[in-house]
């Protein structure tokens, strides 16, 4: 498996790194906090994860604004940044329908996208996201004492050799992850942002707030969230879906932020996304199409309607419709956006 690395432009301007790798219906990963595409290729926690989301399946992922091989240097980081970064990202993809996974932070972003844009979300899925940063939970005095500590110590600490500062994050992330997986995460910590930049999004991320507008998403949600994650408590899980009309909550007995692939609930959680989202059909789902079947699915492919399909075959409409059921069957595809994507990736629209 390869990935293609390509940059584009947000709208104001700050240069955004995203890649894409796998074949089939798209999935894109909402941005988040402590990502770098390239050394997420080779972390024993990451590419895991990548390999999975792409199986079966074209996976885009970004940097976001700071972190990794997007643009250090930008004048703002907040959500609503995030938002446009995530919009401008897509837009230069060129991905029209897709599913959509925001993980952590990620998932407040996904949301907002959604709503902003339900033509062109299919499915979205949740894990261990909040709807309420941390300042938006109503904490003690105290409680807000001890997170402003907490950006003071990513300030001071965060870039140093000695990683004793950032192992205190790691162990909050995976909490059951081995020394390699630990050592790993402290040296992503490092390497995606610097430590001024990872107070920013810190900051940014303890002001979100999309307890308003869950209730507006339109399309099928799956959010799923481990019982004792220490990054993101259980709770905001359960908000989630309970805002989001028809979401259906699934419950992960682990105490990790981010599924390691040792543990049991990592493939637990990738059976469930599977049994959710679309995945490409094999090579032996083409090789089932009639002769008839493969030519409407060209047509499909080169973004020609029923009534120009049938015109160009020299058959009826009600045909074509009967044909283009039969084929959504065979490719396990749900709709004609799927189907293109699809027929594009096995050859099919290049005439």
């Amino acid at each position: 498996m390869n990935q293609q690395i390509r940059f584009c432009r947000s709208l104001d301007g700050t240069r955004l790194a995203y890649a894409m790798s796998g074949e089939g219906p798209p999935l894109v990963r909402a941005p988040h906090w402590l990502t770098h595409l390239e050394y997420e290729w080779q972390s024993p926690i990451w590419r895991p994860w990548i390999e999975e989301l792409s199986r079966g399946r074209t996976l885009l992922r970004m940097d976001e604004r700071g972190c990794g091989l997007s643009d250090r240097d930008m004048a703002e980081i907040s959500f609503e940044a995030w938002v446009k970064d995530l919009e401008a990202v897509v837009d230069a993809a060129g991905v029209e329908r897709f599913a959509l996974f925001g993980h952590s932070q990620g998932g407040a972003i996904a949301v907002e996208y959604a709503v902003r844009h339900p033509e062109r979300v299919t499915h979205l899925v949740l894990l261990g996201a909040f709807a309420r940063g941390w300042m938006k939970r109503g904490l003690s005095p105290e409680g807000i004492e001890e997170f402003r500590a907490l950006l003071k110590l990513v300030e001071v600490g965060w870039g140093r050799d000695d990683p004793a500062y950032r192992q205190l994050f790691s162990m909050g992330f995976i909490p059951g992850g081995t020394l390699e997986q630990l050592n790993s995460m402290s040296e992503l910590q490092r390497t995606s942002a610097t430590p001024g930049v990872a107070a920013r999004i810190l900051e940014g991320m303890y002001e979100i707030d999309v307890t308003a507008k869950a209730p507006r998403v339109t399309c099928p949600t799956l959010v799923v969230h481990a019982k004792g994650d220490r990054r993101v408590p259980f709770e905001e899980g359960r908000l989630f879906a309970s805002l989001i009309p028809g979401a259906r909550l699934v419950t992960l007995e682990t105490d990790n932020h981010i599924l390691l692939s040792h543990e049991p609930e990592f493939r637990r959680f990738f059976e469930e996304l599977d049994a959710f989202l679309p995945r490409a059909a094999g090579a032996g789902a083409f090789e089932d199409l009639t002769r008839r079947e493969a030519e409407v699915l060209e047509r499909i492919a080169q973004g020609l309607d029923n009534a120009q399909i049938a015109a160009h075959l020299g058959i009826s409409e009600k045909t074509v419709r009967n044909n283009i059921t039969r084929i959504f069957d065979k490719l396990s595809v749900e709709n004609r956006s799927q189907a293109i994507v699809l027929a594009r990736d096995h050859g099919f629209g290049r005439a």
